[in-house]
């Protein structure tokens, strides 16, 4: 009985280590099969060249890949995953995927006699290095329950936030929540250098004070005041968790002016600048104010 994990990428490849270190037998995939080689290298994972024919024994599959395209061509398409796996198998989608192609996902797995639950991450490179991601979970509670164990040797904090879909639907609010408190973030900085205040100086009061963020707190000493702008979470990442967010908000009829105020600086980021980490929404503003965030 084996896992298979696929999507090796910045944040599929230390989740798949910290897997490996304490689960069965852990078989790993990458359309890159030069990123699965030399995963091989440093951690005890077995490397599988194709999906055609699905290896033996597989009764877990955990997905780590872009989007939901990739995920439905994995195992409703091309892939075709969910006539491949045994009945009773458990899929765990952790991508950031779309709600309601995680809820149609996991009604054809059902017919199909085969477990899914969609539960997406956050935590950065950083958490996924250390197996400290925050996990939200969607699917049916017995199927969450069962694939807890396996979560909690890659994450720390595992929410079960409803049915079908809902881990998606939270982890893009929470983007979105995240996007908004850099930009906020970025704005306040701006005006304090204007008025002569250094940026350093100010976040180490956000900090201490009652407005201090994520954002405030790692995100800008590590990645914006350094000018490094790698926190390894890539923009059109970023962008494609806030246009699903913008489903659940705006696409719901709620009024919510700040946040798409946010995802509409996200967007003028990346046309503008051409923007490749997320961080560098920071940068942006840089470039509108003239007035420097970096130390």
């Amino acid at each position: 009985m084996s896992i298979l994990f696929i999507g090796l990428g910045a944040m599929g490849g230390p989740m798949a280590t910290n897997l490996a270190r304490g689960a069965e037998p852990v078989v790993v995939y990458d359309v890159d099969s030069a990123v699965a080689h030399r995963l091989a290298t440093t951690t005890d994972v077995v490397v599988v060249d194709s999906l055609d024919p699905l290896p033996a024994g597989i009764t877990t599959v955990i997905l780590m890949v872009p989007d939901s395209r990739v995920v439905e061509d994995l195992l409703t398409g091309s892939g075709a995953l969910l006539d491949s796996l045994p009945p009773g198998a458990l899929v765990i989608d952790m991508s950031s995927s779309e709600p309601e192609s995680s809820r149609h996902l996991a009604a054809v797995a059902e017919k199909a006699g085969i477990a899914f639950i969609d539960a997406p991450v956050s935590g950065g490179v950083p958490r996924a290095q250390t197996g400290e991601l925050a996990i939200m979970t969607g699917g049916a509670a017995e199927v969450v329950e069962r694939a807890t164990p396996i979560l909690h040797l890659v994450g720390n904090n595992v929410f079960h936030v409803g049915g079908p879909g809902s881990g998606d639907a939270a982890k893009a609010l929470n983007n979105l929540l995240s996007a908004t408190n850099i930009a906020a973030t970025a704005e306040i900085l701006s005006a304090a250098g204007r008025f002569g205040i250094n940026p350093a100086r100010m976040l180490e009061v956000i900090n201490a004070s009652t407005s201090r963020s994520q954002a405030s707190e790692f995100k800008f000493p590590r990645h914006v005041l350094s000018g490094t702008f790698d926190s390894g979470f890539a923009m059109q990442l970023l962008l494609k968790d806030l246009a699903i967010a913008r489903t659940l908000t705006t696409g719901a009829g709620l009024d919510t002016p700040v946040t798409d105020a946010a995802h509409t600086v996200a967007q003028s980021s990346r046309d503008t600048l051409g923007t490749t980490d997320h961080t560098e929404i920071a940068r942006y503003y840089e470039s509108r104010n003239h007035v420097p965030l970096r130390a």
